[in-house]
C-alpha cells in the first residue's frame, strides 16, 4: 500500500525551483494572442509553445488576464528542455458552436511532454449547449471533447486550475509517468452528462489533492492499468463519486494497483467509493486499495462493488465478471446515506471478492439503521461497524 509518496514532493520542489529560475518567458500576447474572447488565439498559443519548447533553458509560457478563444489544438514533445511553465492568469475559451470543438476527442491536449506545468487560470469548455442536446435525446449530438489532456506524458503538474462546463471528461491522463494535480477546481452541472472530472488510465504514480470537483458523473474516475494513486483532501459533489472502472470490457485488460484515497466529503452525490466492473470474460485486477477517513453526506451508495456494472441497463453482457478484486480496505468511513443499503459487495460469482476489510464503518440512513448486502464477498470487519457487516 502507498503509505506516502517522497518522490512526488522531491519532484515538486526541483520543479517549483526550476520554475523560479527559467530565463526564457514567452507571452502569448507577443506572438498576436488577442484577450478579447473573439479572436482564435490557436496560432499564437502554438508559436509560444515552439519558441519555449526550443529554448536549452527552462522556459515560461504566460497568458496575461482577459479571455482567449482556442480550437482545438495539441502540445507536443521532444523539446530541448524539461521545464516548461505555463503560467494563466486569464482565461482559455472554447468555440460556443459545440460541433467546432466536439469534433475531436480532445480540445487542448499534451502530447509526450515531460516537466509541464500549469499554473491558475480558468478553461471554459462551453459545454451546456452540448449537455442540453444530449438530454434532449437528438440523434445529431457529437460525443464531444475532454477539456484537458496529457497523453504519454510524464513529470506533469497542475495546480490552481479551475475547469469549467467542459463538454465531456474534464481532465484526462493516459500513459503518463508522475503527476501532480493540486488545489484544483472542476465545475460542471449535475446533470451533465460523461463530464467526469479526472480521469486517469495506464498510468503511475500518481497525485490528486487539495481539489473540490462538482459534476455530472464520477468525480474521479481510475481506469484500467494504473497503479500508485494517491487521492488526498477531495470535496466530491455533485457527481458519481470516486471510482475504479468501469472495468472487464476487454478480455486482456491490465489491472489497478495500490490506490489510496483519503480525507474525502462527499455530498449528495451517486456514489461514494466504488469499484465497479463489466459482467464478462476478463483477466484484470484491483489490488492493493486503501479508503480512509471519508465522510459520506446524503450518498445514494455510499461504499459499492458491483461486478454487473450496466448503465441503463443496454447492452449488459449478463456474465460473470472476471475482474479479480482482493484486498480492499474502508476505514473510518462515516455519515449518511439517501438509501437503506449503505454497503453493498455485488461480486463475481466466478472470482469471488476476497480480503476485504471493514474497520471502523458509521453509516446510518434517514438517522436509523442501515443495511448492508453482500454478494461472493469475503473479509473480515473490525472495531466498530454500523451497518452491520454482511461479510
Amino acid at each position: 500500500m502507498l503509505k506516502n509518496n517522497p518522490l512526488h514532493f522531491l519532484f515538486l520542489m526541483i520543479t517549483l525551483t526550476c520554475y523560479a529560475n527559467a530565463s526564457s518567458t514567452y507571452d502569448v500576447t507577443e506572438f498576436g494572442a488577442k484577450p478579447d474572447g473573439i479572436t482564435d488565439s490557436t496560432q499564437a498559443f502554438l508559436n509560444a509553445w515552439t519558441n519555449a519548447c526550443a529554448s536549452p533553458y527552462p522556459a515560461s509560457i504566460y497568458v496575461p488576464r482577459g479571455k482567449f478563444l482556442l480550437g482545438n489544438v495539441t502540445f507536443s514533445g521532444t523539446c530541448t528542455n524539461k521545464a516548461i511553465s505555463i503560467t494563466i492568469d486569464g482565461a482559455l475559451v472554447a468555440s460556443s458552436d459545440y460541433y467546432v470543438t466536439g469534433k475531436a476527442d480532445t480540445w487542448l491536449k499534451f502530447q509526450s511532454v515531460d516537466g509541464v506545468s500549469i499554473n491558475g487560470g480558468v478553461l471554459d469548455g462551453q459545454g451546456t449547449a452540448l449537455w442540453n442536446c444530449k438530454n434532449s435525446a437528438q440523434s445529431n449530438c457529437p460525443t464531444g471533447s475532454m477539456t484537458l489532456k496529457f497523453s504519454s506524458s510524464k513529470n506533469v503538474m497542475i495546480s490552481g486550475l479551475t475547469s469549467m462546463n467542459s463538454q465531456q471528461f474534464h481532465i484526462g491522463f493516459v500513459g503518463c509517468q508522475n503527476v501532480i494535480v493540486q488545489g484544483i477546481k472542476i465545475n460542471a452541472a449535475g446533470n451533465s452528462p460523461n463530464t467526469d472530472g479526472i480521469h486517469v488510465q495506464m498510468s503511475s504514480d500518481i497525485t490528486i489533492a487539495n481539489s473540490k470537483i462538482q459534476t455530472g458523473d464520477d468525480c474521479i474516475s481510475i481506469g484500467p492499468g494504473t497503479t500508485n494513486v494517491w487521492i488526498e483532501n477531495i470535496a466530491c459533489g455533485p457527481g458519481h463519486g470516486i471510482s475504479i472502472g468501469s472495468l472487464g470490457w476487454e478480455l486482456n485488460e491490465p489491472g489497478v494497483q495500490n490506490v489510496t484515497v483519503k480525507t474525502v466529503r462527499f455530498t449528495d452525490t451517486q456514489n461514494g467509493v466504488r469499484i465497479k466492473s463489466w459482467g464478462r470474460p476478463s483477466n484484470g485486477i484491483v489490488r492493493n486499495v486503501l479508503y480512509q477517513d471519508v465522510l459520506m453526506v446524503n450518498v445514494q451508495n455510499p461504499i459499492v462493488i458491483d461486478q454487473n456494472y450496466c448503465p441503463y441497463y443496454t447492452g449488459c453482457p449478463g456474465q460473470a465478471s472476471g475482474i479479480k478484486i482482493s484486498d480492499v480496505t474502508y476505514q473510518d468511513i462515516y455519515g449518511t446515506s439517501a438509501t437503506k443499503v449503505a454497503v453493498k459487495f455485488d461480486c463475481s460469482s466466478m472470482y469471488p471478492c476476497s480480503g476485504i476489510k471493514l474497520k471502523d464503518v458509521r453509516l446510518t440512513y434517514n438517522n436509523q439503521v442501515a443495511l448492508a448486502s453482500c454478494e461472493n464477498a469475503g473479509g473480515a470487519a473490525l472495531g466498530s461497524i454500523q451497518p452491520e457487516s454482511c461479510l
